[in-house]
């Protein structure tokens, strides 16, 4: 079970509470991470991890300089790094399978680090609150029990989960953070929240809606957003949605409607319209291709056009920002 705390070997943990009983500066980081300033990012080099997504990327990306991700209630955003490669994945959980979705983010970074370089994998988890019914707890434990079970060795610094992440609003829990980034550059992790969360937005969020499972989503080494291609049945009986109040989807829709944040709804709304205006989604992906997008030297994605499988405007090399 090769997951350490300054530099000690976890055992068993079977609460939350008591892993921050056994080790209590793991509080105060959580505390800590909690009260770190909220950090605006640049959409211009962002790349936006949706659920159930991850990405990956080393310091040599010139067309990413911070990887986030955000409303995330229950939900947690997990970071991985390796401190040799300054290779680093963020992937947004949502419980729908840890233990086979854990040993992708360890194969992401592993791939991406020169085994040449000494160094260690180093973890930080954040999300979750004390939700009534205890998802975020359940899911605190099932990555940790994740990751402890890695051939590598996995260092864990920040755990700002479950009840390190609570704070009661007006009789209410809520997370304190519920979005990060990740400075690639120098693997600095800090709370923030995200207005633009492309390229597809619509199209990846209708992915994970039908039940799509976490997926890498970024190509480092072509500097490309790769989302799909994806399936869903054309016959979903989702209409109904929209005739219905705010809080009523805000109740079956969502794992902690009391703790959302304000723009939920309409983000639900849009995506059950894109899935009805796209009842065939293999006319998305023409030829049974994955859209493609990449980054312009303005800063936007922008879609990459094929033809006979050929792309256009797909640099070797990408130097997104001109650098």
């Amino acid at each position: 079970m090769p997951l350490f705390i300054q530099n000690r070997e976890i055992g068993c943990i079977n609460s939350t509470a008591e892993l921050f009983v056994k080790y209590p500066h793991l509080q105060e980081n959580g505390r800590a991470f909690c009260c770190k300033p909220h950090v605006d990012v640049d959409p211009k080099s962002l790349l936006y991890v949706q659920q159930r997504e991850f990405a990956a990327t080393t310091p040599a990306d010139n067309c990413v300089s911070v990887i986030g991700s955000d409303d995330a209630t229950t939900c947690h955003l997990v970071v991985l790094r390796h401190t040799g490669s300054g290779a680093v994945c963020l992937a947004h959980c949502d419980g729908s399978d840890p233990r086979s979705e854990v040993p992708l983010l360890v194969e992401a970074v592993s791939s991406l680090s020169d085994a040449c370089k000494p160094g260690r994998l180093e973890l930080h988890l954040v999300g979750g609150f004390n939700d009534d019914s205890e998802k975020s707890h359940k899911l605190s434990l099932s990555i940790l029990a994740s990751f402890q079970n890695q051939h590598e060795d996995v260092h864990l610094e920040t755990c700002c989960i479950s009840e390190m992440n609570d704070v009661v609003v007006n009789g209410t829990h809520r997370p304190v953070v519920y979005g990060i980034g990740v400075n690639v550059q120098t693997g600095d992790v800090f709370p923030s929240s995200f207005t633009h969360k492309g390229p597809a937005e619509e199209l990846r969020s209708a992915r994970t809606f039908t039940g799509g499972q976490m997926t890498e989503i970024y190509d480092s080494r072509q500097g490309l957003v790769k989302i799909g291609p994806c399936e869903w049945s054309p016959n979903l009986d989702i209409t109904f949605w929209l005739s219905q109040k705010d809080d009523i989807i805000l109740k079956y829709l969502s794992t902690s409607p009391e703790a959302e944040q304000p723009h939920f709804v309409q983000h639900m709304k849009s995506t059950i319209r894109f899935l009805i205006e796209h009842p065939n989604c293999g006319g998305l992906f023409p030829g049974g291709q994955p859209q493609l997008y990449h980054r312009t030297q303005t800063g936007d994605w922008e879609r990459t056009v094929r033809f006979e499988s050929h792309a256009l405007n797909l640099p070797v090399e990408p130097d997104c920002f001109g650098l």
